[in-house]
């Protein structure tokens, strides 16, 4: 009886590492372009894509709207993670600031 028990209770720690990789949200680093709006700022992504047929690097752009209650200034390097509808552009929230901007 007590080795039923023992083999109940091994079966959910055996799957709670696996339920910590399912569960991770995404995250983006980025630079603040825009902080005009209440909460809310403009955060644009840079990353590097190999050509498939060129075989070189190109270089692209993605803007996303994030959430924000902390005191974050156009040129900051934020880190941003994904979270659930705010509104309807606004999926993303700002855990972070990474840099502020030099002045």
């Amino acid at each position: 009886m007590s080795e039923e028990n023992n083999k109940i209770q091994e079966t959910p720690e055996a799957n709670s590492s696996d339920d910590l990789q399912l569960g991770r949200r995404a995250e983006k680093v980025g630079i603040v372009v825009s902080n005009k709006m209440m909460k809310t700022v403009v955060v644009r992504v840079d990353r590097l894509v190999r050509h498939h047929k060129y075989k070189r690097y190109i270089r692209r752009r993605a803007k996303f709207m994030a959430h924000t209650t902390l005191e974050c200034n156009i040129g900051d390097k934020v880190r941003i993670v994904e979270t659930r509808p705010l509104s309807s552009r606004k999926r993303w929230r700002v855990a972070e600031v990474l840099q502020k901007a030099t002045i």
